[in-house]
């Protein structure tokens, strides 16, 4: 019997519902070996980083991905592979420069943000005021922020405390009667790269032009207001929304053996902004989780149950795939086990987060039984709190939803900025991303009941 009739047989042979540990540790130890030696994955990764680029919704390069990846999906042997279209925002960022006036004339490296309107065509030149919480802003007032340029300031606190200031900044200070904002760089290392990023304007309020300055220019402003200089700065930007654009997300399976009907979806988003190429954001996300499933079918392994792969669109401005993906299965979402996300970027793997319905203590331990089959690469951690942008609207229908989780030491100087390239993927982590991927989603197609049997005791 060859290697791939050996496995199918590992799979057939599943026991009853018992110590998943036990019962997978053989299946999993050929998916990491595969995955370790793993050349594809990296070729993927530069082929849709080096030869298409950057992918934001709307663009003719996104549309030249989703293309790519369903025709790669097929010659890695997935099959039933779809694109059903989505429609997504089409914003396009145009020229955009911004410059010290005084007390210095100096270019400042910007990018604007996106979703953000234009400036006048010959610009705004106006004083800035900086500020470094959204309380400094409300004590200076109108008074203080009217017809102002408001820099914000604000020192890298990790991500969801600091992006609150990218995305809600600017309707702040247009509320108070500021007419441009710019905002410091979300991220705690900076070498001149700005980080661009989705702003949400709030209703009612004047849409106001914004853009994100580097960590060095924020502080060089103020250094200068601090001696005393009043500072003003000349900004330009030709940002404009189109109308809605046609895309896609792309979906393939591997077909259950068993319950084709019960589904594991795995993914991350095949959108990325229109700077860098998308390597890390997220890129590393979908061709993780399309060589997972190429090994389980390399490898001859056959899941009782339906593993589907999904590149969803939108997720960098809109969300559109993932709510569009939750309407395409309709009342098929019942038949979800469990989805997993990918897309905080491939460094060293550390384990999963995990949500499941009324955060299952039994369901969290059984995929620590999983977990404990990739302690081998120091992937074994399983911590409660999982999902992702992309499988929100399955998650909150009850599917139990799984992130990988990785070490990001750096993936915050990278994100949504020009060095997003293949060169700050390693292959070592790339490859043991697809080993931990490949695994959870196998055991968890392949398993004896399901989390949500697991979390009401019935499995």
């Amino acid at each position: 019997m060859g290697i791939g009739g050996a496995l199918v047989a590992l799979g057939l042979a599943a026991q009853p519902a018992g110590d998943l540990t036990e019962q997978y540790n053989d299946a999993a130890t050929k998916l990491i070996d595969a995955a370790l030696v793993d050349q594809g994955g990296m070729e993927k990764l530069a082929y849709l980083c080096d030869r298409i680029g950057n992918r934001l919704s709307g663009s003719p390069s996104l549309d030249k991905a989703i293309a790519w990846a369903a025709a790669q999906m097929k010659a890695d042997g997935l099959v039933n592979v779809f694109t059903p279209r989505v429609k997504v925002p089409h914003w396009v960022r145009g020229n955009e420069s911004a410059a010290l006036v005084t007390p210095v004339a100096k270019p400042l490296n910007i990018l604007g943000l996106g979703g953000s309107v234009a400036t006048p065509k010959k610009g705004i030149t106006a004083d800035v005021v900086t500020v470094s919480s959204f309380e400094e802003l409300e004590k200076k007032g109108r008074a203080g922020i009217e017809g102002k340029i408001v820099l914000f300031n604000v020192p890298y606190e990790g991500y969801g405390r600091t992006v609150v200031y990218r995305m809600s900044g600017p309707s702040r200070a247009a509320r108070l009667g500021a007419v441009a904002a710019l905002v410091r760089s979300v991220t705690p290392v900076s070498q001149q790269t700005p980080h661009t990023g989705a702003l949400e304007y709030s209703d009612g309020v004047p849409k106001i032009p914004a853009a994100a300055v580097t960590i060095e220019d924020a502080l060089l402003i103020q250094r200068l207001q601090d001696a005393g200089n009043p500072v003003s700065v000349h900004l330009e930007m030709e940002a404009r929304t189109l109308p809605d654009a046609e895309s896609a997300n792309v979906v393939g399976e591997i077909p259950g053996r068993e319950k084709p009907d019960e589904v594991v979806v795995i993914g991350g988003h095949i959108d990325s902004w229109d700077v860098g190429a998308g390597a890390q954001d997220d890129g590393t996300g979908i061709i993780t989780a399309l060589e997972a499933a190429h090994l389980i079918h390399q490898l001859g392994l056959h899941p009782r149950r339906t593993l589907r792969v999904v590149f969803w669109t939108n997720e960098e401005n809109g969300g559109a795939g993932g709510v569009a993906y939750r309407e395409w299965v309709g009342t098929m979402v019942r038949n979800h086990v469990a989805a997993i996300e990918m897309d905080g970027g491939a460094e060293k793997p550390a384990g999963f987060g995990v949500s499941t319905p009324g955060d299952s203590l039994a369901a969290l331990n059984r995929v620590r039984e999983i977990g404990k089959l990739l302690d081998r690469i120091d992937a074994g951690s399983i911590q409660p709190g999982g999902g992702g942008a992309d499988i929100a609207p399955l998650m909150r229908e009850g599917v139990p939803g799984l992130a990988v989780r990785t070490l990001a030491t750096h993936y915050f100087e990278w994100h949504h900025t020009r060095a997003d390239t293949v060169d700050k993927v390693k292959l070592e982590d790339l490859r043991a991303n697809i080993a931990a991927m490949a695994v959870m989603a196998y055991v968890l197609a392949d398993m004896p009941g399901t989390l949500q049997q697991a979390a009401t005791g019935t499995r």
